[in-house]
């Protein structure tokens, strides 16, 4: 197996956050050389970013705002660390990637979709070779991303709707690019995402 850059997608509080560690680690145990990375952020001016996008008023920014700044972020992200960590042949694991700023901005916020296809094709250019959506519960994902009270909950304050809004998105999307998005069943103990998150990258081309 090549090293891939490897992405996880899902509805706020999902779990992808903990697949992507797991995967992680599970990969450097079998002597995988792994860069574990998220956005917004993964790098020291994209986590300067990710401070102004996920704090605040639920209202603070537009959703054209939100598209620019995610993609400043990601286009320095993209230059500083997983560039870098591929052409030394790296795995990199991403958790979240561009599919957040398609689904989020493009189309739960307005029908924003072609132009943040632009704004990526001019500025980033680069789709993962694989990405997992981690399919689950809104409701569930929704209670569980507020317990968590990180103080990055802006976007879990939009409620209940907007999380059914982001997962009828993610699932479209991974129904529209077979070849590189998988489903995962994320109503499951984490233990067990994470052995078929493994064995999909294990049987992964």
């Amino acid at each position: 197996m090549s090293a891939p850059f490897i992405t996880f997608e899902g509805i706020d509080g999902s779990g992808k956050s903990t697949q992507a560690r797991m995967l992680a680690e599970s990969l450097r145990a079998a002597g995988r050389d792994v860069v574990l990375t998220r956005e917004p952020g993964g790098s020291p001016g994209a986590e300067e970013i990710r401070t102004l996008l996920l704090t605040g008023d639920p209202g603070r920014w537009s959703a054209e705002t939100e598209i620019l700044l995610f993609t400043a972020a990601r286009r320095d992200h993209l230059e500083k660390t997983i560039r870098p960590a591929l052409a030394a042949g790296q795995t990199v694991i991403c958790d979240r990637f561009a599919d957040s700023t398609r689904i989020y901005q493009g189309t739960t916020r307005g029908d924003l979709r072609a132009t943040v296809d632009s704004l990526h094709a001019l500025m980033i250019g680069r789709e993962p070779d694989l990405t997992f959506v981690i399919d689950m519960d809104p409701e569930v994902a929704l209670a569980r991303g507020l317990a968590r009270r990180s103080g990055e909950d802006r976007f879990e304050e939009f409620g209940l709707d907007f999380q059914h809004g982001l997962r009828a998105g993610f699932l479209a999307l991974a129904a529209s690019a077979p070849a590189r998005c998988q489903v995962i069943d994320g109503n499951r103990p984490a233990e067990v995402v994470a052995a078929d998150v493994l064995a999909r990258v294990h049987a992964w081309p």
